[in-house]
């Protein structure tokens, strides 16, 4: 059975706003894996895990690209706030932005010629876009890198963050912060997966994690649920 063919008029690979992720049938949902316990999502579990790195491999680590410019290298930062329950930060991208716009993302970006490292352009990102100091962010270590259709080759940083910062969104960047727990986000229940074919015949699938937040969907899919679902690989590993 041939996926469902995606009218031209949703999808642009320049605008993406113009293509409505939920609209794509969902073609299954993992509740048949196991979720990561929550023993293993605590800081000195989460600590020893990326010190001593299993042997695993990403499940997803590309997408079909749909631009004509060299990749470029960024780097995102995957901010585990070390509250009572832990949670993710994530952001919601300003309408304003030419790729990628109102999609639900990780604090990042492009790679500068005078970051150190990808560790610190993904801490100099999410300090501004979001105003997130650095001595609060502990880094981990990183993910496998992740090509996105838009040509970026991200390395996500996965980091704990300690509590008490106080955030100061750039409002050209980003419409919106907020925090998704961990173990929600662990939980292959929560997981969906969505199958189509481009305007370009590539077959595309990807993951979605919509999260209830008070009332309001965070449709979290794409790279920033494929980066989410390698996460779960490497922790269940």
């Amino acid at each position: 059975m041939q996926p469902p063919r995606t009218p031209p008029e949703l999808i642009n690979a320049v605008s993406p706003t113009l293509f409505d992720p939920r609209s794509v049938p969902v073609t299954a949902v993992d509740g048949d894996l196991p979720a990561v316990a929550a023993d293993r999502l605590s800081a000195p579990a989460l600590r020893a895990r990326f010190a001593n790195p299993p042997v695993w491999a990403p499940e997803v680590d590309r997408e079909p690209p749909q631009s004509n410019r060299a990749p470029a290298p960024a780097a995102v930062l995957v901010p585990i706030v070390q509250r009572e329950q832990p949670v993710v930060l994530l952001t919601e991208r300003s309408s304003k932005l030419n790729t990628h716009s109102g999609q639900v993302a990780f604090p990042g970006g492009r790679m500068d010629p005078e970051d150190a490292s990808l560790a610190a352009a993904a801490m100099r990102e999410a300090w501004e876009e979001v105003g997130l100091p650095a001595e609060f962010i502990e880094v981990l270590g990183t993910l496998p890198v992740y090509s996105t259709i838009t040509s970026f080759v991200v390395t996500p940083v996965v980091a704990l963050v300690r509590p008490g910062f106080e955030l100061r969104p750039n409002p050209d960047e980003v419409a919106d912060v907020f925090e998704v727990p961990l173990s929600f986000l662990m939980n292959p229940a929560h997981h969906r997966r969505h199958t189509m074919e481009d305007l370009y015949g590539h077959t595309r699938q990807w993951f979605s994690m919509p999260y209830q937040d008070d009332g309001r969907e965070r449709f979290i899919w794409g790279a920033t649920a494929g980066m989410l679902r390698n996460l779960y690989r490497f922790l269940m590993a």
